[in-house]
């Protein structure tokens, strides 16, 4: 990424950089190896986290849908899903900083979008998650956690990119996971 301007293409390079961004709060270690791998500076993830920003703030925003697909491309994949009552699009994206993990983007007929964020891959192997030791920074995402310690109960999240839920241990012990961008953070 080095070379990057403020006129160049918002691109998949960037948006990871923005997931990461958030993600610093909780595991800067991470972060920073994961900066590394990716060839970037400090200030060009900052860049990239300026500029997302505004493009979600700008009054000539456009749709989330639409800027997920202008910055991402087309989905790797598409399929409709069923929630409960409500049916929706489930598009994914590759992102290449975690091969078996696919940016997925829940969206109502009419193009909103109901929830932005991590997954399994499909078809990737998910983590063996058996007890509290498992459940390691950035190795599952929120729907392994819930399946893995049922019954888990969503708690408000200290952002919009971020859930917390409450494990059900096999012990009867309860624990908090904190998630950003769907990816496990750590656990309270």
């Amino acid at each position: 990424m080095s070379g990057m301007t403020p006129a160049a293409p918002f691109g998949p390079l960037d948006f990871q950089l923005v997931l990461l961004r958030r993600m610093a709060d909780h595991q800067p270690g991470l972060v920073e190896d994961a900066r590394h791998e990716l060839g970037v500076s400090i200030a060009e993830m900052r860049e990239a986290n300026r500029r997302w920003q505004a493009m979600v703030r700008s009054p000539r925003t456009r749709g989330a849908l639409s800027r997920y697909r202008s910055v991402l491309g087309a989905p790797e994949r598409s399929v409709r899903r069923r929630i409960g009552d409500l049916e929706c699009d489930a598009l994914l994206w590759p992102v290449p900083l975690w091969p078996d993990l696919r940016f997925e983007v829940l969206a109502a007929d009419g193009g909103a979008v109901w929830n932005e964020w991590l997954v399994r891959a499909p078809g990737a192997a998910g983590p063996s998650l058996r007890t509290v030791d498992d459940l390691k920074p950035w190795s599952c995402t929120v729907d392994e956690a819930a399946r893995a310690f049922p019954p888990a109960t969503p708690l408000e999240g200290s952002a919009p990119t971020r859930w917390r839920l409450r494990l059900t241990l096999p012990d009867g012990g309860q624990r908090v996971a904190e998630f950003t961008w769907g990816l496990l953070q750590r656990v309270e």
